[in-house]
């Protein structure tokens, strides 16, 4: 059974919707890892400081936010950009599996990683069988 699912445009269409430009942002990769304990996700955040970082729950949703930070040095500008977009932002419905009290998120060399563990009703567990 799944325990995290993206959460994705309500419907496609074939024309597009118009979003205020505080509304765009770049969608990272992320990879879900699954184990009997939870659901681990790794998220590609190049150019983040984790003071430009929020990680919020509400409910039975985890929404990750970032500004970039990609300063140029001194009085140097860009004459193209491959990147537009100077935030990110990918929300995810996270199943009732899980125990969101216990989340733990460490960010390192533009790598974050979200550690989910599953309730404890919801782990394995060996039922001990008596001889009688």
């Amino acid at each position: 059974m799944n325990t995290v699912s993206t959460q994705e445009n309500k419907a496609l269409s074939s024309q597009p919707q118009q979003a205020a430009s505080d509304d765009l942002a770049l969608t990272p990769p992320v990879d879900v890892l699954e184990d009997a304990n939870g659901i681990t996700l790794i998220a590609d955040l190049p150019g983040v400081p984790k003071d430009k970082l929020q990680l919020n729950i509400n409910v039975d949703t985890l929404t990750i936010e970032a500004e970039l930070d990609l300063a140029l040095p001194g009085e140097m500008q860009s004459s193209h950009a491959e990147v537009g977009l100077n935030r990110y932002k990918r929300s995810f419905t996270l199943s009732k599996e899980l125990d969101t009290e216990k989340v733990t998120a460490d960010l390192a060399n533009g790598v974050l990683k979200i550690r989910i563990p599953k309730a404890a009703h919801a782990q394995p567990r060996r039922i001990e069988i008596g001889v009688g």
